[in-house]
Formats: C-alpha cells, structure tokens, sequence
C-alpha cells in the first residue's frame, strides 16, 4: 500500500540525498552502543550520545509485528518486500481503540510539494480515525532548516516538530535537548505497549532517538543499505545491445560510445553520487569518520578514495557524456533521463516506482532498472552502511500531559505496519475521496495526489518495507537490489550513533559540496580541494578527531 507518489525520502532531493549515504533512509538490527556524552554546553543542552548500557535502559520494549508476514523477508539490511496483494476489504487494524482524546495539537512538519488546505478531507478523515485534532504548520522541505532554527530560538515551539537529520548542525543540533522533552516516562521498557505500532519500531531506530541523555525522538526507521541508485534505461540498453558496465573504466567506454550530442543523447548526468560508492568513500557527517587497520581515526576527505572518485566524475564531464544542463547544473535530470536525453543518473529508490508510473501511458516502452555498484577496478564494491533513523518527531517540554498522550497516538496511527487499515489511511486516505480500487489496489485520484502528503507519515513509520500492490515487480526489483548491494555493506565506526558534534564544528566542512561541483565541471583544480583539506584539519579537524578518538575510545567502535 505503498503511495502512488515518490516516497518521503525522495523530498528533501539533493540535501538528504547528500544526507541519506550517511543519515538518511535506513533500519537496521544489531543494536550499537551509543556514545556516552562528554560535555555540556551553558545551555544544558549536550554533545555526543548516550552509550550501551545506559541507552538500553531508555529503549522502549521491542515487540514486533505479525500482522502480514512479507513475502521478501529483510536481508543483509535491506527492506522488507510486500508483492502479493492486500485484500482491502478484511485489513486488520492495529489501532483497535482511538488512542486520541480529540485534544487540539499542533504539529510543526516539512513538506515538499504544493501544501493542502487546512480543512481538506484528509485530514478531517485522519483526525476521525486516530482521535486527533491536528493543526499541521507545514513549511517549505526546501529551507526548512532555517524556519526550523528561528522557531527553536523563539519561545513558541509547536506541541511536535518533525527534525530531519541533515539539519542536525549548529545551534538546531543544541537546541533539540533544550527545548524537547524526555519521552521516557511515557515509552520507555514496557510503557510503549500502550501504543503497540511505536513498540513495533526497531530498537536500533530508538536509540538514535536518544538526545543528550534522554530519549526524545520518535524514530521513523530506514534500511541501511544505499538509497542512491545508479538508475539506466533498460529498454534503450536492449535495443541498442549495450552491457551494463562493470568497473570505472568501462563505464567511461560505454559512455563515449553512447553520447552523440549532434542526436542530443548523453550518456550520464554528473555521477558523484554514485561515485562515492563506486570507489568506497566514506559517507559524510558523523559516518564519514573510521578506524582503520591501521588504528588510525580518519575522516572520508583524508582518504586517496575521496579525491579518485572527483578525479573520475571529472574525466566523465571532460570527456563530453554528461549533459550540458547537468553541467550548468541547472534543470531537472530526472525529466532528461525519461525524455531519454541521458541514459543514466542517480537518485532515491523511490524513482523506480515513480518514474515507471509516471511513463506508463506517455512512453510505453520507458524501462528503469538499477545498476549494481562495482568497485573502480571492477571487484566488489565498498558500500557503507547508513544510519537507522534519520528523520525524528519531537514533543516539546512543557506540553500537557493529554498533548503529550495525543501526540503519542498520532505517532502510534502513523507508525501502522503494512496491510493494516491504519496504513492505507495514511497512506491513501479515503477510497471514493483520495482513491479509487483497481485490480485489487488503490490508486490515488487528482485529489488524493493533491491531499495526501508526507506530513501524517513523518511522524512515525514501521520497521522499512517495500510494497507497491498496482507493481510488484518494482517492489522485487528494489528489494534484490538493496539485498545485493547489502552484502558489500560495512559499518564504520560510529554507525548506530547519534552524536551531536560541539558546535564549534558546526560549519568546518560545509564548503565541500561546492567545492566537489566546481572541481568536477573544471572550474577549481586538485590543488584547491588538497588545500581545502588541509585547511581543515588546520582550522579544527585534527581537534575534532581528537573529539571523536575520545568518545570511541571510552565507549567502543560501532563496528
């Protein structure tokens, strides 16, 4: 009952994107100790994490779901897969009881997209079936960081606020456990049975919900396997009797040959995404730091990987195969590459499924699939494990206990696990109203495309799952694919950590996205990203491993 849109990971485009090889999109098991927090600032808020057993004793009591068993179990970290069909007509509920009491709550969310009115029949409808009474202050995915900081500064805080993890930097980063309040009392050890959905959500997805000492976060859980696909379109593969590239090199072959700007064909757009994982760079954030062999704590922009893959992307534009408008960054690559102006480029998961809907009737022929990732030198690849929450909800201090309990059972409603009446609500609304049933699935009418957002479901979700009743074969697709590139997967040091750097570092590597887009088009040279590099480690990246080194040192590695 996968929404017949792009799922809520594809919104924040290219920030989580940068975010989701680190951060973002991920679930997975093996619970890893947490970093005990080292300092705190004259706010009260505190740096670091909270570590093993003192994080257990803050965990909500795990018991999972075993309303619809998947017929694609989860595999070297990869979501669960759902292809059969849903009879809509028996789904079970896992909110038996309104959990709600109708108490007014307002909830502070992102939202990509064109928001709905505040009256519309989706949310009246939500409302009714979880007993609650939300005002949504949706605002604008695309700079929600800033509005996100000046409502934490100010001394007006919305009863919840969704806090994405790519905006987890400077003051924001403090400010979450100064401002949000200690969810302890009310879910932690056998408590969170009272609302049985958050109880289903993996205890590594918990545990990053904990903020300076506190659990604070309600997690919406993610499959740490790469959510960054190298997407090719199949059919013009087959017709023109390409093969799939197997190392850097080849890629690059492929590349000249496929381009042919007098046919207005190029062969990629600009592959860093991809490339990153084609040459085994460390993500960005805290993931990006590891111990390695040596013994040595590392961060991803001292490695020689992390200059050989901008080498690489470098030779790709210089050689002409990426389009022109990805080299002025400008346009949509998405619409060049079903136009068919680009053959390959990479994005989210969710562009399987929505690229294949959105093609079904103007182009017939359109056929995406997914390259696997190849190491450079045609071996097995080095994939990195993401984190397995990036997205959290957050009640503020201060609220009510019965705005503290509606809050929870909307989380509760919108945590329901798939094949469950609660999830088709979230996730379709009402059929006749947001969606109408063909061959056995829903399918979202004009109106529903328009009402039925993303916000109810970043309040919670259950344990990662795939599903999409009207495709199923996509939903194959991407779970096989998450399954293999998963068993290249390796943690690094700091994976299951929430750590909350000191904000003095808060902007020390902020310039490398730049930097990395001018270099590959051909307007910096190496020797600004090397200086770049060491005007980091000068201007507190040696302080800041020392930071790193201390707290891994006293509480173990996360791998």
């Amino acid at each position: 009952m996968t929404p017949n849109v792009a799922s809520v990971s594809s919104g924040p485009s290219r920030r989580s994107f940068l975010a989701s090889t680190a951060v973002a999109a991920a679930a997975g098991a093996g619970g890893m100790p947490l970093l005990t927090a080292c300092s705190e600032s004259d706010s009260g808020s505190r740096e670091g994490t909270t570590s093993g057993k003192a994080a257990d004793k803050l965990l909500p009591t795990y018991v999972a779901s075993t309303i619809v068993k998947p017929d694609l179990p989860s595999k070297n970290g990869s979501a669960a897969g759902y292809t059969g069909k849903v009879d809509l007509a028996a789904l079970a509920s896992s909110v038996p009881d309104k959990l709600g009491t109708g108490a007014p709550l307002k909830i502070m969310s992102p939202l990509w997209g064109s928001p709905p009115k505040p009256d519309c029949a989706y949310y009246k409808a939500l409302d009714a079936a979880a007993g609650t009474k939300i005002t949504w202050q949706n605002q604008d995915g695309i700079t929600y960081g800033q509005k996100l900081g000046a409502v934490l500064a100010s001394s007006s805080i919305p009863d919840m606020v969704v806090v994405p993890g790519w905006e987890l930097v400077g003051k924001i980063s403090n400010a979450v456990t100064a401002k949000f309040m200690d969810l302890g009392p009310y879910l932690a050890g056998d408590k969170v049975k009272k609302y049985p959905n958050l109880a289903a959500i993996p205890s590594d997805a918990w545990r990053m919900g904990i903020f300076g000492g506190a659990l604070r976060g309600i997690p919406m859980p993610a499959a740490p396997v790469p959510n960054i696909v190298p997407f090719y379109r199949k059919d013009v593969f087959d017709k023109k009797g390409y093969s799939v590239p197997k190392s850097a090199d080849e890629f690059l072959s492929w590349a000249k040959e496929a381009t042919s700007a007098k046919a207005k064909v190029w062969a990629c757009s600009d592959m860093r995404w991809s490339a990153a994982s084609i040459f085994g760079v460390l993500p960005a954030g805290s993931l990006g730091w590891n111990i390695g062999s040596d013994g040595k704590l590392t961060y991803r922009i001292e490695h020689p990987e992390y200059l050989e893959h901008l080498e690489w992307v470098r030779k790709l534009f210089d050689a002409g195969v990426v389009h022109p408008d990805d080299k002025a960054n400008t346009g949509d690559a998405g619409q060049r590459f079903t136009s068919g102006q680009t053959l390959v480029y990479n994005q989210n998961m969710s562009d399987w499924y929505g690229k294949t809907t959105e093609q079904a009737h103007s182009n017939p022929d359109f056929e995406i699939d997914g390259m696997d990732y190849f190491g450079a030198d045609g071996g097995n690849p080095t994939l990195y494990a993401g984190q397995p929450a990036s997205i959290w909800s957050m009640i503020r201090k201060g609220a009510s206990k019965e705005t503290i309990e509606n809050a929870l059972a909307a989380a509760n409603f919108a945590a329901a696990p798939y094949g469950t009446k609660e999830r088709l609500y979230v996730d379709y609304g009402v059929e006749g109203t947001h969606y109408t049933v063909k061959d056995g699935a829903p399918v979202k009418n004009d109106q529903g495309l328009q009402e039925v957002n993303n916000a109810w479901a970043l309040l919670a979700a259950p344990a990662p799952y795939l599903a999409h009743p009207d495709l199923p074969e996509i939903t194959r697709k991407q779970v096989e694919w998450q399954q293999r590139q998963g068993a290249f997967m390796k943690k690094t040091s700091t994976f299951g950590m929430n750590i909350v750097e000191p904000s003095r570092y808060a902007t020390l590597s902020s310039q490398f996205e730049q930097l990395e887009i001018d270099f590959v088009r051909g307007n910096k040279k190496l020797s600004d990203i090397q200086q770049a590099i060491s005007t980091w480690k000068s201007s507190g990246g040696d302080k800041l491993r020392d930071w790193y080194k201390q707290l891994i040192d006293k509480n173990g590695s996360g791998n």
